[in-house]
């Protein structure tokens, strides 16, 4: 099991990255976050802190859902260029529940904080992109296996009540926090913190606002 991911007061810079596996703006999102990590993640920890988009979401999606979500997701393949699979809209009574595909991420992260970014992306990629259904425990074990992890430990993990709670934590952290949008990404230092982007940026406007943070 993982330590607590609510910040506590340190010396140490460090950021907090609150997104959704299945927030298609995330995804859109997904190529900035991998530069970060690339030009930044040896000197500065990225937190990741599992939003909930849509948790406990009972109610089967009906056409007009599905025109406005797939709207959604032509405004994103058009600005970030990210690949989306719409055949994900011939689904019938499909319940757009994001609290599993949540829980799956913290279930990776208590077995092994290094694995939380890598599991979001490995199901942003299952559900955008391969038109996987990330709401299926079934689902969500395959992709864990896919990156890596010991099914039957990602398994237990995910049942575990413990996952649960933790879950529902960083749901109150992000709303705590005054985060209402993903992704959000909250840069800290000394107990002082300071938004870096809330909502889709793309590397280009990123990268200079995130130097000009840690340059002050």
């Amino acid at each position: 099991m993982t330590e607590n991911p609510i910040p506590t007061p340190q010396k140490a810079r460090y950021l907090m990255y609150f997104a959704d596996p299945m927030c298609s703006w995330c995804w859109g999102f997904a190529p900035a976050i991998a530069h970060l990590q690339e030009n930044y993640g040896d000197t500065m920890e990225v937190r990741l802190i599992l939003g909930g988009l849509r948790p406990g979401h009972m109610t089967p999606m009906d056409d007009d859902a599905k025109r406005e979500m797939r709207s959604h997701w032509e405004q994103v393949q058009q600005t970030s260029g990210q690949a989306f699979n719409f055949d994900f809209f011939a689904r019938d009574g499909y319940v757009y529940n994001t609290e599993p595909a949540c829980r799956a991420v913290v279930a990776a992260r208590r077995l092994n904080k290094t694995d939380a970014i890598p599991m979001l992306k490995a199901l942003q990629r299952a559900f955008y992109e391969d038109g996987r259904d990330t709401t299926q425990t079934d689902e969500l074990a395959t992709v864990a296996s896919d990156i890596g992890i010991d099914v039957d430990a990602f398994r237990a993990e995910f049942d575990d009540i413990d996952t649960m709670d933790e879950t529902r934590n960083d749901f109150w952290l992000a709303k705590k926090t005054g985060v209402d949008g993903f992704p959000t990404l909250i840069a800290f230092d000394r107990g002082e913190a300071q938004a870096v982007t809330m909502g889709f940026s793309p590397w280009e406007e990123l990268g200079p606002a995130l130097k000009g943070w840690l340059d002050r």
